[in-house]
């Protein structure tokens, strides 16, 4: 056998360094290092009664969180668009209608992955920065008469807060799914799965939760199990397939769980911690806190006459805060000026608010008044040195 023609990479030759930044943008947000330091316990098998039993804890964690006694409840092994592709594999069978209402990005990626799986795919629309009314959406679940009827309670692409409430009664009034993504909002705005009939909520660990990336915590009613578990055909996905997460995560009642996939235990350590500081605080309060951190900075942008994206207070998301645009600046200036010489980030638009807006989150343990100042004087400084066009 010949010498390997491909020689040792000399970057990795290297220690690894990972410089400190204040991630304010739309996500993913700082990590705390008590939620670090649970990642970096020992890696022991993840078929092991240690893992069963705090994946248990995860659950009743997720159940408080989304404030439902879903038995059905679980933590997908990746990031929020597992949990989304889980949750519309699933419940989607081909050519079922689904219905979706898109005021962003996430309701755009939604509609995308319902297409890809052969659904009749059917949408209501609002401009960036509006959500819909209750009567909009009955004349579209009466013309329509989908399966299951999507809607982004924080779209972080907007910084739209989408009220929820009389959505899923009416979603049952016409035989209907009820899909809820939560990943912008979950812990930093009122969600309550069971009063609220939500039939399938999901949200990501990297926001509100402050844990790192990889993990999705989902549940799904008991109507939601019942047409998913008479499907006709199987899910397209192996992987996202629920009567296999449902064993693993001890969800279908069987005495023994089977192996399905390696799950990542020491990302399931570091959402059970998050899921701890969450139940400390209380969800009351985290919601609380959320709002008039948020409050407090929209009121500290508009005095230095900076415009709110989402003009009405009530539809705007606590977590992540959409400014328009700074006439005459250009906005990738802006955000780069920022990352430059605070060492801080802030986003631009995303899907339909590209070039809009500038996007500020403060989730978690970054919701602060303290940051909120930080990020204001950051602010005021690149208004100050970056270039404005006279046009």
């Amino acid at each position: 056998m010949s010498s390997i023609s491909v020689p040792p990479p000399k970057c990795l030759q290297k220690p690894l360094t990972v410089p400190y930044r204040h991630m304010f943008g739309p996500g993913p947000s700082n990590v705390p290092s008590r939620i670090l330091e649970a990642g970096a316990n020992p890696v022991i098998g993840h078929m092991h009664p240690e893992i069963f039993e705090i994946m248990n804890d995860i659950k009743s964690g997720i159940q408080y969180m989304f404030q439902t006694q879903n038995k059905m409840t679980l933590a997908v092994s990746g990031t929020g668009h597992s949990a989304m592709e889980c949750a519309i594999f699933n419940a989607v069978e081909p050519g079922e209608s689904v219905l979706v209402a898109v005021n962003g990005i996430w309701g755009e990626r939604a509609a995308e992955m319902a297409e890809r799986i052969g659904a009749r795919v059917n949408t209501i629309v609002a401009p960036p920065g509006g959500c819909f009314t209750i009567e909009e959406m009955e004349k579209a679940l009466s013309k329509h008469r989908p399966a299951l009827l999507f809607v982004a309670h924080g779209e972080s692409s907007t910084g739209v807060l989408h009220p929820l409430d009389g959505i899923g009664q009416l979603c049952h009034k016409y035989n209907c799914l009820f899909l809820v993504d939560s990943v912008a909002s979950i812990g930093g705005a009122p969600v309550y799965m069971d009063q609220q009939e939500i039939d399938i909520l999901y949200t990501g660990s990297q926001k509100v939760l402050n844990a790192p990336p990889g993990t999705a915590p989902i549940s799904f009613s008991e109507r939601a199990c019942q047409k998913i578990f008479s499907r006709r055909t199987k899910p397209v996905s192996f992987y996202l397939d629920l009567s296999w997460l449902a064993n693993y995560w001890g969800c279908d009642g069987k005495p023994s769980r089977v192996y399905h996939h390696t799950g990542p235990v020491t990302a399931f350590y570091s959402l059970r911690e998050s899921l701890s500081v969450l139940v400390e605080e209380g969800l009351e309060n985290s919601w609380e806190r959320h709002l008039k951190v948020a409050e407090y900075f929209h009121a500290g942008l508009e005095s230095m006459g900076l415009k709110l994206f989402v003009k009405e207070k009530r539809l705007r998301l606590p977590t992540v805060t959409t400014i328009v645009a700074p006439y005459g600046y250009d906005w990738k200036e802006i955000t780069s000026y920022i990352m430059k010489t605070h060492n801080l980030e802030i986003s631009g638009g995303l899907g339909p608010s590209v070039g809009l807006v500038l996007r500020v989150g403060l989730m978690g343990c970054n919701s602060s008044r303290e940051n909120v100042d930080m990020v204001l004087a950051a602010l005021k400084d690149a208004l100050k040195h970056c270039h404005k066009s006279k046009v």
